[in-house]
């Protein structure tokens, strides 16, 4: 067995201090804001709330879990997130799927279209014209159609298409497969690791927007709730908790709910429920990951 050098150990001992200030610089904030939504509101105004609640409290989640408004937020967001990604991964992976025919008439000028609007948008008003005039405005559709194609995660789908073994392809033709059936029936079930791993940051990209239903919707029934989240932040409590003259005097008499303490519970609510999925797809990260780095 090779012993280490002293410089060895040395960069060792700096490059585990660094990857643990590193953790602890990432993880620390989530975790501040965990320990503030289960704090007494008041008490955290005083200070000093830092690594564990000092006045623990479940009011925050129960107020937040009590109003409908948000409660309606997490549908339209739960929504948005399944069919977003579902339809995204779909239509992403088909027009890859294509891109891979080499008797695809016009496939370069294609590419380079496609590259092109990577780097080059519209902008934001000629886009909110063509939301309009299409019809999309206040349409919960304007959450999916927009977000159908993806240029980068296509080239990504594209690079393992094409790393798939011709063979497998040529044999189902030669048994009379179309292409419908060679995508449905064996590209896609191969596909796991890059459908499992573009499909997670979709559906994390479709959770955490909240600045297209900001300009494209009005509807309060169609915002989802990092949307309200975002909107709320600058809000006095009352407005934040959206609840009637009633619940409010409770609220009052209560005395233990900030806007803080409220914001934090809500805050811990709307990213849990995406972190809960990491788990299950993290064993197709690094193989995914690695698809889109693959010379053709």
């Amino acid at each position: 067995m090779k012993r280490i050098g002293t410089s060895d150990r040395i960069m060792l001992v700096a490059i585990y201090l660094f990857l643990i200030l590193l953790t602890v610089s990432t993880l620390y904030p989530f975790w501040n804001a965990l320990v503030v939504s289960l704090n007494v509101g008041l008490d955290t105004a005083k200070g000093g709330v830092t690594v564990w609640p000092r006045a623990f409290t479940l009011e925050n989640y129960k107020t937040v879990m009590e109003n409908d408004k948000l409660l309606n937020g997490f549908v339209v967001s739960i929504l948005r997130t399944v069919v977003g990604t579902i339809t995204a991964t779909l239509f992403t992976s088909l027009l890859a799927y294509g891109m891979t025919k080499s008797y695809l008439m016009g496939r370069k000028f294609y590419m380079v279209f496609f590259i092109f609007t990577m780097y080059f948008g519209g902008g934001l008003i000629p886009t909110f014209l063509l939301i309009r005039s299409v019809g999309l405005m206040d349409k919960f559709l304007v959450f999916i159609i927009p977000a159908l194609i993806s240029v980068w995660n296509m080239i990504i789908f594209r690079t393992f298409f094409k790393s798939l073994p011709a063979g497998l392809e040529e044999s189902a033709q030669i048994d009379g497969c179309t292409n419908w059936g060679v995508y449905f029936k064996i590209v896609l079930p191969l596909s796991g690791p890059v459908i499992a791993t573009l499909s997670l940051f979709t559906a994390i990209a479709h959770w955490n927007d909240w600045f297209v239903p900001s300009i494209y919707i009005s509807n309060p029934d169609l915002l989802p709730v990092q949307t309200m989240l975002r909107r709320l932040l600058n809000a006095n409590i009352m407005e934040l908790a959206g609840l009637d003259s009633g619940a409010v005097s409770k609220i009052q008499s209560m005395v233990t709910i900030t806007s803080k303490s409220l914001v934090s519970a809500t805050m811990m609510v709307v990213t849990l429920p995406i972190i809960a999925v990491y788990p299950f797809v993290q064993k197709y990260f690094v193989k995914g990951v690695l698809i889109g780095s693959l010379k053709e």
